[in-house]
């Protein structure tokens, strides 16, 4: 399985200050050297962490893995995107005044729009993902839109309360990316997951890729960045082995 790590959070710190520090392509190498399979970041409209600069700094810095590139469907970032040519752009929803991103992307309702937009992208030779909640109808949307692959919103998931709704969220993440799978998508997760969540989801067989952000960052706070990334890596790595 593939670890991506998100590195927003290292340049929300820095934003905090407008300072130049800490550095998030710094950051990025560190978690390449470590065993980081991708590179995730948000370009957000807002440009409340990642920077533009930023990105036109780790398409010309990180070259032995991946850059993944989440981004609203406007037509400002397809033009970014476009320039930069990171490897996979992930449609996700994006809020002004949401703290992080609340769920996935209504493909259902968008469908139409987000087939034209998926094509432009795909043409210029980049691979494409949406960001959705693990739901049959937006599944089969995707399928429609024709996109590469489907990332399903753990959140729900990682924020349930109880051990009951814990695993109510687990068993709808498997039934979709089961589902995902038999529809010839690539399936991917992420979103909320933690040192302590992430190994029942890492062990879904047709999931085969993690981008996990926030608590790589937050626990590199006492373990530094580089057993951040080994840690999570290797927690993956022990759930799967045992399927």
């Amino acid at each position: 399985m593939r670890l991506g790590v998100n590195i927003d959070h290292i340049a929300t710190i820095r934003q905090a200050r407008m300072t130049y520090e800490p550095d998030p392509v710094k950051g990025a190498l560190i978690a390449q050297d470590a065993g980081a399979d991708q590179i995730t970041f948000h370009l957000r409209e807002d440009r409340r962490h990642i920077q533009d600069e930023d990105v036109f700094r780790l398409r010309c810095t990180i070259k032995r893995i991946p850059l993944n590139m989440e981004m609203a469907p406007t037509e400002e970032m397809k033009k970014i995107a476009v320039e930069v040519k990171p490897e996979r752009v992930t449609l996700v929803p994006e809020k002004r005044e949401e703290i992080t991103t609340e769920g996935g992307l209504d493909v259902v309702s968008m469908k139409d729009f987000l087939k034209d937009f998926v094509s432009e992208l795909k043409s210029k030779g980049i691979d494409v993902a949406l960001f959705i909640d693990p739901d049959a109808d937006q599944i089969d949307a995707s399928v429609y839109v024709g996109v590469d692959a489907v990332e399903l919103h753990t959140g729900e998931y990682a924020n349930a309360e109880t051990e009951k709704r814990k695993m109510e969220e687990l068993d709808r993440i498997k039934k979709a990316s089961v589902y995902a799978k038999e529809k010839n998508l690539k399936v991917f997760a992420g979103h909320g997951l933690t040192y302590t969540n992430v190994q029942p989801v890492a062990a879904v067989p047709e999931i085969e890729e993690l981008n996990i952000g926030h608590s790589i960052i937050a626990n590199s706070v006492f373990w530094g960045l580089d057993e951040a990334v080994r840690k999570m890596k290797r927690l993956i790595t022990q759930a799967r082995t045992k399927l």
